[in-house]
């Protein structure tokens, strides 16, 4: 599979997009030796985000998605899925396990439980280190979502439930930092105009929000925050 093809995401590309920014942090060479961006890495990238300890029950409407890390052969990977096709809203998309808060339920319970009842995902392994920023959906501007961080202390067992997930996979940080993989489009939304972000990578095509929050981890990483710059390894 060439890992710049498309995947079978529907974007409703308005017309007038076109090409923005290049990617803040440095890519490098698929071809070419790995950077390596470890586990610590991203622990430090997220090490000083909101406390999520004292975060609260919220509204009906809200969110939460678990960015799930793991380390191998000395590299963090994150876990991804492909929802659905036949799924109400967002079908076919990739995103982090997630979705919408119970009630009296934590941003943070809602996480693991969505990573559990998506794809098997054990809360008991996982320890959530840091968030990224809340934030709002395209079609949703009055929802929050909560992106939480996680570490696990090493590659899942996971059991995708077919009713939500078509496919789980996992990915190196270092692989989104690729040439080619990243690139910014600039929609006319509403009265203005927005990036929208793009990740092409192993047949699959990552926007929307799940692309934001990835756009910022990464961004995180290269600035190297709390912790060992990520520039210094590249």
């Amino acid at each position: 599979m060439n890992p710049r093809e498309p995947g079978p995401q529907k974007i409703p590309r308005p017309p007038a997009a076109r090409p923005g920014a290049a990617p803040p942090w440095p890519t490098h060479d698929p071809e070419g030796p790995r950077p390596r961006i470890a586990l610590d890495h991203l622990r430090a990238a997220v090490a000083d985000t909101e406390d999520v300890a004292a975060l609260v029950p919220e509204a009906a409407g809200s969110a939460a998605v678990l960015c799930a890390a793991f380390e191998e052969e000395g590299e963090a990977r994150i876990i991804l899925t492909r929802r659905t096709e036949w799924l109400r809203s967002h079908s076919h998309q990739v995103a982090f396990p997630g979705g919408r808060l119970e009630p009296d339920e934590t941003p943070v319970q809602a996480a693991l439980r969505e990573a559990w009842e998506e794809v098997g995902l054990d809360p008991d392994t996982v320890t959530i280190v840091g968030r990224l920023g809340r934030m709002a959906t395209i079609s949703s501007p009055m929802s929050s979502i909560h992106p939480f961080v996680g570490v696990l202390p090493g590659r899942p067992e996971l059991h995708p439930n077919p009713d939500e997930v078509e496919r789980v996979f996992d990915v190196a940080v270092a692989e989104l930092m690729e040439d080619g993989c990243f690139r910014e489009e600039i929609w006319g939304v509403g009265e203005g105009e927005r990036p929208i972000y793009f990740f092409e990578l192993g047949g699959e095509t990552i926007w929307g929000a799940t692309a934001r929050m990835i756009y910022e981890l990464l961004d995180l990483l290269d600035r190297g925050l709390n912790g060992p710059s990520v520039r210094s390894a590249l």
